[in-house]
């Protein structure tokens, strides 16, 4: 399946035989009375899982008793905390963070023949109860509606004693905070100070929907104004204050669904057979700063099903409309939304899995959507599934507590599989965001993109590859990258994905409340500012050097550079990335690539690295000049790495031997092979106007001199994806004797090599007017000095003076126009 869970937690392996364990000593759980009878085992349950990772739950004892217990995550231990003499139902329960104060809202058990255990007119009774050591109970609420009650965890824990708050949220539609002071007696008792006037403050009300943040203490809610729906986030703080942090009109209806409330625990409530019936609305941030609002309305068809997400960091929404098949495939469940950091998924158990790209949702074709004919779609539980803090998401009927993260096995098979490309683009960066072994994963799908080289694809894997590899491996490393990098070749995808639709509009952007930003909410606002004032996109494009690389070259050719200065820059640039790129291999290559001069390539990776820093450097404000140089660094070494262990790949598969590199043999299977992928990775490359590593115009003619027929050969060096460089022209005279063949393929060459420039001359101090001669000596000069460092393509053989006399003669020959 595409989602992979890791069982975190376990009522019945974590909590259970700690329980029996207590019973079968005979003194039972402390405060629980005559121990925990078998049967009432199934009233164990999760309650709720706070900020640390803490997990309560409840259970019955013998006698009906409502037992409190706490399992800690850090040392795996359990801990009774309190037990409530009364046969009463559990509807919320929290501990604060010094595990001192226990607060639990209850209600009259529906057992039939049972008397009101709570106070006179009251539905629901709510607790404050010192726990260290138990001591005394208080009341908070004795009031006839229902009642949930969170705990508030400080970021810092700055004091051994702080005020401790307690946030309570109402049915009749209010929220207040509570502001307990706590003081330590006799020792290390802490008990409540003033308990009979506990502060109090109205944080909101009129509202109809509720979101408890629990990683980072914020409280979204929905309140309804001229029956208008706008959301509204509090940002709890450290210091003991909050504030609003923004609101923002929704377009949903939500004034006849009744009153909902998402991560207050995990009440009995909830009737599950009944929640396709209502609409499902969640929140959704990660630290990129995004935030996005899931939601789908009442379930109203056997046909299709309608959810919509709000990317509020992006400025729309997207309404999806997924076909369920059969009419007699009813849906029994309701529809999960569940926040894998950069993806959210929606989960309708039997019928489909989607994986929405919350980074970039713009296109459809960067999101998986899988329906219920995918193998792997019933392995996923069918109960609801409840997305808490981190990664970390509950089936609170099994009471299993999970770690989510993206299956990358799974995915890395559907790229096998035959299917349609949307499907094969999604799964290519799904498996790259997943960001666990990474050199595995580029290994896997370089094999995919090898086997399958001549398959045809609505787009180039070998483009995508190479732009969403380099992009992933810096993108964690600062904010905004996602404006500034391209993410993909891909710019446009106007084919529809069977099973689904969808439809994008324009939303208002939310309004944010406070002036000073910090953390989150700094990039949200990034987000947003971006949204209203950044148009056209940032994205940066190689196409940007192509006028300055074109001109560098053809100053080259007439002798006339601009200062040394500038063009020594933008080489010592390409060193850098070339050593940068060195370093990062462990085990040497087998491929000679990175071996020769090829001054035009590092000109082009020097380039890209000065347009790419200045590019950096503008929009990304406040973030130091070394760590964007090292971006960059990176980012251009990886980009050439990927190219060279794609072409690594398909070497070593191949088994090919340094022998290739001489003309005087005939090429085999696998070297043709090899030049297939070395002219795809060349298309891919040219489009985008990206570098290749130096040596690789070389190897790539080399091999094409070996596997193509002349006529074929002669077509691909005029159309320019063969490239004559002096390397590769050089051996050939060397390696080719001078039978007749050899002889036409040579002067097929020579004919074909760039007229001679004025700078020729500068390389000799025989400057003469018999063009013949000229050419020779320059020749048999340039043949010298070309022998020094370049041992991996030239041997050392004599140069064969007749062939040169007389190549000379043809080149003066086609010169003068006889």
């Amino acid at each position: 399946m595409a989602l992979r869970l890791v069982t975190d937690f376990d009522l019945g392996k974590d909590v259970l035989p700690w329980l029996r364990a207590q019973r079968a000593a005979g003194a039972g759980v402390r405060g629980g009375g005559a121990g925990v009878l078998e049967n009432n085992y199934e009233s164990l349950r999760v309650l709720n899982v706070e900020r640390n990772g803490n997990i309560i739950y409840t259970y019955k004892d013998d006698k009906g008793n409502v037992v409190f217990g706490l399992y800690d995550c850090q040392t795996r231990q359990n801990e009774h905390l309190y037990t409530f003499e009364k046969d009463l139902q559990v509807v919320s329960c929290s501990v604060n963070s010094e595990r001192t104060l226990l607060a639990a809202s209850l209600v009259q058990s529906t057992k039939e023949g049972r008397k009101n255990e709570l106070q006179p007119g009251s539905k629901c009774l709510t607790l404050l109860v010192e726990i260290h050591p138990v001591n005394n109970v208080k009341v908070l609420k004795a009031v006839d509606s229902y009642v949930w009650v969170q705990f508030l965890y400080p970021h810092v824990d700055s004091r051994s004693f702080p005020e401790t708050r307690l946030v309570l949220i109402s049915e009749e539609k209010y929220i207040e905070q509570f502001h307990i002071q706590v003081i330590q007696e006799d020792g290390n008792r802490v008990v409540i100070k003033n308990s009979g006037n506990v502060p109090k403050e109205r944080i909101a009300e009129d509202f109809v929907w509720a979101q408890w943040d629990t990683a980072e203490q914020r409280l979204y809610y929905i309140d309804l104004k001229r029956s208008r729906s706008t959301l509204k986030c509090i940002q709890f703080c450290a210091d003991e204050n909050f504030n609003l942090m923004f609101e923002a009109p929704l377009d949903i209806s939500l004034s006849d669904s009744g009153f909902k409330l998402v991560n207050f625990g995990c009440g009995y409530l909830q009737d599950q057979e009944k929640l396709c019936r209502y609409p499902t609305l969640c929140v959704f941030t990660n630290r990129t700063g995004s935030l996005c609002v899931c939601y789908s309305p009442k379930f109203d068809s056997w046909e299709q099903i309608t959810y919509s997400v709000f990317y509020f960091h992006k400025g729309y929404s997207k309404t999806f409309t997924a076909a369920l098949g059969s009419s007699h495939s009813r849906v029994t469940k309701g529809i999960t939304f569940l926040n894998l950091d950069y993806y959210v998924a929606v989960y309708l158990p039997g019928h489909f899995f989607h994986l929405l790209n919350i980074q970039h949702p713009d296109l459809i074709c960067h999101s998986l959507f899988l329906t219920g004919n995918n193998e792997g779609m019933d392995m996923l539980p069918h109960g609801p599934l409840q997305s808490l803090l981190g990664s970390l998401v509950l089936d609170w009927c099994s009471g299993k507590l999970y770690r989510a993260s993206l299956n990358q096995s799974y995915l890395l098979g559907l790229l096998w599989d035959t299917r349609p490309d949307c499907e094969k683009m999604a799964v290519l960066h799904c498996v790259l965001s997943c960001g666990r072994d990474p050199e595995f994963l580029e290994a896997q799908i370089i094999q995919w993109i090898s086997e399958n080289i001549s398959a045809y694809h609505s787009f180039d894997p070998i483009q995508e590859f190479i732009i969403a590899s380099s992009y992933w491996s810096i993108y964690p490393e600062t904010s905004n990258m996602d404006k500034l990098l391209p993410y993909s070749s891909v710019l446009t995808w106007n084919t529809e994905i069977p099973g689904i639709s969808l439809v994008t509009e324009e939303i208002t952007l939310p309004l944010m409340k406070v002036h000073s930003f910090k953390n989150y909410w700094e990039k949200l606002n990034a987000n947003l500012e971006y949204v209203k004032y950044s148009k056209p996109p940032l994205h940066y494009n190689n196409s940007m050097v192509r006028s300055e690389w074109h001109s560098l070259i053809s100053e080259e050719k007439t002798g006339k550079r601009r200062s040394k200065a500038y063009v020594r820059n933008i080489l010592d640039n390409a060193v850098k990335v070339i050593s940068n790129l060195e370093a990062r291999n462990s085990e040497p290559r087998v491929t000679p690539l990175l071996q020769e001069e090829d001054s035009h390539q590092r000109l082009l990776v020097g380039l890209m690295v000065s347009e790419l820093k200045d590019h950096l450097s503008r929009h990304l404000q406040g973030v130091e000049k070394k760590k964007i140089e090292q971006m960059v660094l990176d980012y251009s070494s990886k980009l050439l790495d990927v190219i060279c262990q794609i072409l690594e790949t398909s070497w070593r598969k191949h088994n090919l031997h340094p022998s290739v590199l001489h003309f005087n043999r005939r090429a085999s299977a696998a070297e043709s092979a090899v030049f297939h992928i070395m002219t795809r990775i060349l298309e891919a490359t040219n489009s985008l106007f990206l570098p290749l590593p130096p040596g690789f115009h070389t190897l790539h003619t080399i091999l094409g001199v070996r596997c193509l027929p002349l006529h074929n050969l002669l077509h691909y060096i005029d159309g320019g994806v063969l490239l004559l460089t002096e390397t590769a022209v050089t051996k050939l005279m060397q390696d080719l004797d001078n039978t007749e063949k050899n002889e036409k393929l040579k002067f097929s060459i020579v004919v074909r090599l760039p007229p001679p420039q004025s700078s020729i001359t500068d390389k000799s101090s025989f400057s003469m007017e018999f063009l013949p001669l000229n050419y020779f000596i320059e020749t048999l000069t340039e043949i010298e000095s070309s022998n020094q460092g370049l041992d991996a393509f030239i041997g050392h053989d004599n140069v064969d003076a007749k062939f040169v006399e007389e190549a000379a003669l043809k080149h003066t020959t086609m010169l003068l126009g006889l």
